[in-house]
């Protein structure tokens, strides 16, 4: 019997008289307090998507390099004896050494008509290099005696169809050699494959081929030689004392052209800027999304105790404390924060999991594995219980030191007064409706700026969302038609003397070619370095012009430098200051030169002199790396013919090619990201009119049955409540559009990186897309509103006390 007695005590406890006014307060407002789950939601989804994606790519990214030996230093050259590698070893800090052959190549592909270049690297036959390993994805290795087998990346394979057992042309030291695939390999060192000085992947025109050391030491006369080196570093080694030590190794005599840490490595570095992108977003989005949340549930909440007062007020006399009845509010935010948390973490994980099989289309990793871990998912609901606590906050210090007394005596009338515009001579032309709805604005100054806020933030998560596409286009026409007027740039194997220009006029469809030459160099100021490649080009150049934000070609000054202003606070030198610049080629000349002007570009880090300046400061003749071509369509079929047979040509870059491979990465990602926010700023936006309208009917149900009483018909309540919604939008749609273009001028200064920087743009469209979707969002709550009124029961509103 006392067992039974004890079970009955330990049975569940009854919810006490506080929840079960949370859960009927809660079902009364179920549709608000979803919207604002939603937008809670959609903040925390993003917050997952985005740090989930990072981590992913982060876990895969050093799971990779440990894996397959990527190198912590890596060094190019003109050649160099292999008896040098003791020296090299014995740098302080050298864990090991790999010395390479590394060769670009022109290469003639079954099917395609454009030229290809092809980066050969050697490797030990029948085993697996020391450093920078590959994977193999399918066939087998390079065997010993087959000098003609290679590995192929497997990007460039997919893009033309080509396997284990195909073959591809490939001019060679000046002569066409056919090439066999008999393996795909990924490598840690082209995760992003891409050219030097290139800025996006084209997986159709550049490959990467991995051959037998002996077979292409042979081939291109450096028997017993190297013209590449990779490093691994000791634990504890300084990686600024080892790229010094290299250089000091590889000197002037061996054509050293600078070594570099793993950080400026090509693809290391795009794929490091590309993860601080994708950090940085996913910080200040969901920052904004959750101030937007945190604001409608202090709105709702302060609007509740408004219209609670009696309740608040019975519930203190009946014993109540200030610290219950805070926390019988806080769990009311909670609640709806728990749900939106919960519903954010399940969408972010699978935002995250479709984000990172985007990168896929230029990050080539042999196994990319998308994971989410319980820190993540605890950070999400914590960030949205932050918000809903910050969102509790002014509504719970209300309803804490709200006096019993004063809680039971409804709230003062608002003091009756005409509007202003009743004062200007309009009241004849008013109707009285209009003049209900613009004397209820005017007495409720506080509440309209609190409507016209919660939307404004709605309108402004629209801009958010969509702003990046206007910056995607005009960096696109910037970088395309603004700056890069050519249609073909050819890179030389060599500089030559200014009569190559004249053979690259001579050639097919050529109308107009415009040289350039490029000079490596490692540009210091104070303690800071940089290696860069300085272009020098005309003083006014046509075909590739130099471009200052915004749009504004750029001629170049007869002396000095012209620095990109991401290189320029890279350096943390300005105009007038005086560069240290090292040439890393011929006879290593160290030179102070002035940095006469900089210009605000949207990619990369570069450096730019004067065609004639820069042969004055390397002391040489006349000479050319390279000529942009302007090219008749009708003669490129031709013109490629010859580029793929011309031994001097290293490399061929066509403009319509950057643009598609453009269009097809980096623009189709933006796209894509871009759509998602764009689709929750549109659901917040709605439910942020949404909420507003509730509230107003709401705090005015009984007002409004009055009037039916009197006389007034539904449609002229409907036009009451309507209309000063209507009004209320109208207002702040413009306020939203300028939160919008402080917002989107936050997210472009924290995704500000080396590789890209994205301009602030908001066009016309975005803000007309804005401003559609609130007036869309406005009439669909309007008519959920509008049949609420007319459900409207005159008798149980009448009956309520104010």
């Amino acid at each position: 019997m006392n067992g039974g007695t004890n079970r009955q005590r330990a049975g569940p406890r009854r919810l006490s008289a506080l929840d079960r006014k949370l859960l009927r307060d809660l079902w009364a407002i179920r549709g608000q307090a979803f919207a604002i789950a939603l937008v809670i939601a959609a903040g925390v989804s993003i917050f997952v998507a985005m740090f989930s994606t990072f981590d992913s790519l982060d876990l895969s990214l050093r799971t990779y390099y440990d894996r397959y030996r990527f190198a912590d230093v890596f060094a190019a050259l003109k050649r160099a004896p292999l008896s040098l590698i003791p020296d090299l070893q014995q740098i302080p800090g050298v864990a090991r050494v790999e010395t390479r052959v590394v060769v670009d190549v022109t290469l003639d592909v079954p099917g395609m008509t454009d030229p290809a270049v092809g980066r050969l690297i050697s490797m030990p036959a029948g085993e697996a290099p020391v450093l920078c390993d590959v994977f193999l994805r399918e066939g087998r290795r390079i065997e010993p005696g087959r000098p003609d087998e290679v590995l192929a990346s497997e990007s460039f394979a997919r893009a033309h169809r080509l396997g284990p057992g195909d073959t591809l042309g490939a001019v060679i030291n000046g002569r066409r050699r056919e090439l066999r695939i008999v393996g795909l390999a990924l490598s840690p060192e082209y995760i992003y494959s891409i050219r030097p000085g290139e800025l996006f992947p084209d997986d159709a025109r550049f490959g990467v081929l991995w051959m037998e050391r002996r077979a292409l030491a042979s081939a291109f006369e450096m028997d017993g030689a190297f013209n590449d080196v990779v490093v691994k570093l000791m634990h504890d080694a300084s990686e600024r004392e080892v790229t010094a030590g290299l250089d000091r190794v590889l000197d002037a005599r061996y054509g050293g052209v600078g070594a570099i840490p793993r950080s400026l490595q090509t693809s290391n570095w795009y794929l490091s800027n590309e993860l601080v992108q994708l950090k940085a977003s996913g910080m200040i989005i969901p920052v904004v999304f959750l101030g937007v949340a945190a604001f409608l549930l202090n709105v709702v909440l302060m609007r509740t105790v408004t219209v609670q007062r009696p309740q608040i007020a019975a519930i203190k006399a009946l014993g109540y404390s200030d610290s219950a009845i805070a926390w019988h509010f806080v769990k009311w935010s909670l609640v709806v924060a728990l749900t939106g948390g919960a519903l954010g973490v399940a969408l972010g994980a699978w935002l995250g999991r479709a984000f990172t099989q985007m990168y896929t289309l230029f990050f080539h990793f042999p196994v990319l594995v998308y994971s989410i871990n319980v820190r993540m998912i605890v950070g999400g609901v914590a960030i949205g219980l932050a918000a809903a606590v910050l969102g509790a906050t002014g509504a719970v210090r209300r309803a804490v030191e709200l006096p019993p007394a004063e809680a039971m005596r409804p709230e003062a009338p608002a003091r009756f007064s005409e509007s202003w515009a009743e004062r200007f001579g309009l009241k004849r032309r008013l109707s009285q409706p209009a003049r209900i709805v613009l004397r209820t604005l005017q007495r409720h100054p506080g509440r309209v700026a609190l409507s016209v806020a919660g939307i404004a933030l709605g309108a402004s998560l629209l801009v958010v969302g969509n702003f990046s596409l206007d910056s995607v286009d005009v960096l696109m026409d910037t970088q395309f038609n603004v700056a890069q007027r050519y249609d073909v740039a050819v890179t030389l194997v060599e500089p030559s003397s200014a009569s190559a220009l004249d053979d690259l006029r001579g050639l097919p469809g050529v109308m107009s070619a415009e040289p350039f030459r490029v000079v490596p160099a490692r540009l210091r100021f104070g303690p800071r370095a940089r290696s860069v490649a300085i272009l020098g080009v005309p003083s006014h150049p046509r075909l590739n012009r130099v471009i200052d934000a915004p749009q504004r070609p750029a001629d170049l000054p007869p002396d000095g430098l012209v620095l990109s202003v991401a290189l320029a606070k890279l350096l943390g030198a300005g105009h007038g200051d005086s560069v240290t610049v090292e040439v890393l080629e011929g006879r290593r000349l160290v030179r102070q030169i002035p940095v006469a002007a900089t210009v605000d570009e949207y990619m990369g880090t570069n450096a730019y002199m004067d065609l004639d300046a820069l042969h004055r400061f390397v002391e040489e003749a006349p000479a050319v790396s390279g000529a942009f071509l302007q090219v008749d369509g009708a003669e490129t079929e031709r013109l490629y013919r010859r580029l793929k047979a011309t031994p001097r040509v290293a490399a061929v870059t066509l403009k319509h090619a950057a643009i598609q491979s453009f269009r097809d990465t980096y623009a189709e990602m933006v796209r894509k990201i871009q759509a998602i926010y764009v689709v929750f700023a549109a659901v917040i936006a709605f439910g942020v009119v949404y909420n507003t309208a509730r509230i107003s009917l709401s705090e005015r149900a009984r007002e409004l049955a009055t009037l039916r009483v009197v006389g007034f018909t539904r449609g002229e309540i409907s036009y009451i409540l309507l209309g000063e919604l209507a009004l209320v939008a109208l207002v702040a749609v413009p306020v939203g559009l300028g939160l919008g273009y402080l917002f989107a001028w936050l997210v472009v200064v924290a995704s500000e990186s080396e590789m890209f920087r994205i301009p602030l743009v908001v066009t016309a469209r975005t803000c007309g897309y804005a401003g559609f979707t609130i007036l869309i969002a406005t009439s669909l709550s309007a008519m959920v509103v509008r049949r609420r009124l007319d459900q409207l029961d005159l008798v149980e509103v009448l009956k309520s006390r104010e």
